[in-house]
């Protein structure tokens, strides 16, 4: 390490500052608690209810289920158990194109930026004989509801469309694509990882007809997740899995009742905290950009500014890649993207999907903050982004000046 880089910005003997919310969330102290018990005492089989020890358990995973189905306003017996959003995703597309081809619609829509869970179920029915159209979106990640209209035709099944963006954070109109798709007699789901418990969903509201959640993203256990699937009007899907009937048929398998009861303790916090944790985290957000652009105005902020979760910001360096730039500051966890892909090398296909060309794209990161994010991390941030960004630009110039590659 050249001596510009040792001389770094660190925090000796203390933990990374975590600034990827965006990939998981610790899980909450209070939601930990609550689980407990079913881990060792409470240990019965939910489905078990010809005991006491099965009917406590069912007990406890229908009051999760009702808090679930509290946050964005559904009723407890549309919501599905699944052991994430990814299985949820795929419950969903697949469900739906499957029942639905029956009738003569064979036809799925979703945005190019979806997550690739989204886009793996999609193309999966395409090998099926499913007909499939990718949207492209806007320089600000947004559908263009006019382009959104013209893609929906007579045969088109369902629409998928991400309500938080994962990697940049942006916020879709859910409400006016909801209100399209029930217009034209097409389901519309949603992947609402990243935005339940932390930007108000209401289902009936954005006339919502699949939409899936994922505990780990607001502060819950990991491997479990759920599936809200609307009675009224009915959603009419096909299970993915065959077994014991469980879940009304939609899910077959043991529901795990200690991570159902951290599921519904994770959600019934984001519902009551919402409200005063999302202005906490956006000014939190608008101090660690100012920060950053006040050292370094080059820096682009990727995705539209106000359309976007409280916590989220993508941003590009320019001239310094963003691999070395996490190399630069091992003070700071951060990611370049997704979680799924961060092990790939080239730039992201969101970003790429914005107009980005590829050398910002590869420049870009992406810097989650939450529920436990202080002030003092938000500027050490800025520090050591400014510092590295700094470091790595010099180092790149003093390696062109000598005539080497860079």
């Amino acid at each position: 390490m050249t001596a510009a880089f040792a001389r770094l910005p660190r925090r000796p003997n203390a933990a990374p500052v975590y600034l990827d919310y965006q990939a998981t969330t610790p899980l909450d102290r209070r939601v930990l608690d609550e689980m407990l018990p079913w881990f060792t005492e409470k240990f019965g089989n939910p489905h078990s209810a010809s005991h006491a020890y099965g009917r406590e358990a069912e007990a406890a995973v229908e009051r999760a289920r009702a808090d679930v189905a509290a946050l964005i306003g559904a009723e407890p017996r549309e919501i599905v158990f699944t052991s994430g959003a990814t299985e949820a995703n795929n419950l969903a597309i697949k469900g739906a194109a499957r029942f639905r081809r029956a009738q003569g619609r064979d036809h799925i829509v979703a945005l190019a930026t979806e997550h690739k869970c989204v886009l793996e179920s999609a193309r999966a029915m395409a090998h099926e004989g499913c007909r499939v159209s990718l949207l492209p979106v806007g320089s600000d990640g947004l559908v263009d509801l006019d382009t959104l209209a013209a893609a929906i035709d007579e045969r088109t099944a369902i629409v998928s469309v991400m309500a938080a963006h994962n990697e940049i954070g942006v916020l879709q109109p859910l409400a006016e694509i909801g209100a399209l798709c029930r217009e034209r007699g097409v389901l519309f789901h949603s992947d609402a990882a990243q935005a339940a418990g932390k930007v108000a969903i209401d289902v009936e509201a954005m006339k919502l007809d699949l939409l899936s959640i994922s505990a780990h993203k607001l502060y819950g256990p990991k491997g479990i997740g759920a599936l809200y699937l609307r009675r009224r009007p009915r959603a009419r899907i096909e299970p993915l899995l065959d077994g014991g009937g469980q879940e009304r048929g939609m899910r077959s398998g043991t529901l795990p009742t200690p991570l159902c009861v951290g599921f519904g303790a994770a959600a019934r916090i984001a519902e009551a905290e919402m409200a005063s944790e999302a202005p906490r985290l956006l000014g939190l957000r608008r101090r660690l950009l100012a920060g950053l652009r006040a050292q370094l105005p080059e820096v682009r902020l990727n995705g539209d500014e106000a359309r976007r979760l409280p916590g989220n910001l993508n941003l590009g360096f320019p001239g310094v890649p963003a691999l070395a730039l996490i190399e630069a500051c091992p003070g700071l966890a951060l990611s370049t993207g997704s979680a799924c892909t961060a092990a790939e090398v080239e730039p992201s296909y969101v970003l790429r999907a914005l107009g980005l060309p590829e050398a910002l794209a590869g420049a870009s990161l992406r810097l989650g903050i939450g529920r436990y994010t202080t002030e003092s991390e938000v500027d050490f941030a800025v520090e050591a982004l400014v510092a590295g960004a700094r470091a790595l630009a010099r180092s790149e110039r003093v390696t062109a000046a000598a005539g080497r590659p860079t």
